[in-house]
């Protein structure tokens, strides 16, 4: 067993309460990255490179997999270093390093790719609902979806052509307003799916064609080193 706490790097507030998109039944989602003591690496049996608890709902990736999970852009596993400071509940020297460095971890393509692979998950899920007789529940979560393939287009959009990640939204009941009408009917999502991939098509980008692995590695040694006599 290891001191999570201690061993923890980042820990934050992500999901529909950051994003500003919360309803009064919604959980509250927390992320983070820890590492574990160096020794542990080097033994047959691997730990768990993922700490999942429940009451309350956190999920934490230790620092190799939170990295190559972030330089693949995985939406979810990014939002950590982009977070508002007011949203973070626990950093360390370390974890700031890493969000000094995260634009080290971008590229376009990467960048692009997931956001669109994940926002179309959504949009196959919604078309997959086109009976309006559906359940309240049902319903809800179509809301849902809806909501959060507006959220996830206008964030892939913006982290590609900008290069900041908008956690927060600004005009979150514009988000609200999409989920209610897709689910009102679900099909109104076609011509938003179409225009959001020719706006991608057609962007420019300030992001880098690679990531710098060379200073991602740089941080993941140091981090290494830090906890060696653990």
């Amino acid at each position: 067993m290891i001191d999570v706490e201690y061993h923890t790097l980042l820990r934050g507030i992500v999901g529909s309460t950051a994003y500003g998109l919360a309803g009064p039944d919604s959980d509250i989602d927390r992320l983070g990255i820890f590492a574990y003591p160096t020794k542990e690496l080097f033994k047959l049996n691997q730990p768990k490179f993922s700490l999942v608890s429940k009451e309350p709902d956190i999920t934490l990736h230790e620092a190799l997999k939170a990295v190559q999970l972030i330089l693949s852009c995985n939406p979810t596993a990014t939002e950590i270093l982009w977070l508002p400071d007011h949203l973070y509940e626990r950093t360390t020297l370390l974890g700031n390093e890493l969000r000094e460095i995260r634009f080290s971890l971008l590229s376009a393509k990467r960048v692009k790719d997931a956001y669109m692979r994940y926002a179309t998950q959504q949009f196959k899920r919604l078309l997959n609902r086109n009976d309006r007789s559906f359940s309240s529940d049902t319903r809800k979560r179509t809301a849902k979806h809806a909501r959060h393939l507006k959220r996830l287009v206008f964030q892939g959009y913006h982290l590609y052509t900008e290069g900041d990640l908008i956690i927060e939204l600004e005009n979150a009941q514009t988000f609200r307003d999409f989920g209610e009408m897709v689910a009102n009917n679900p099909e109104t999502v076609i011509p938003f799916m179409t225009e959001a991939e020719n706006r991608f098509k057609d962007a420019k980008t300030t992001l880098p064609s690679e990531p710098n692995k060379f200073v991602v590695e740089d941080w993941l040694q140091r981090v290494r080193k830090h906890y060696y006599y653990d």
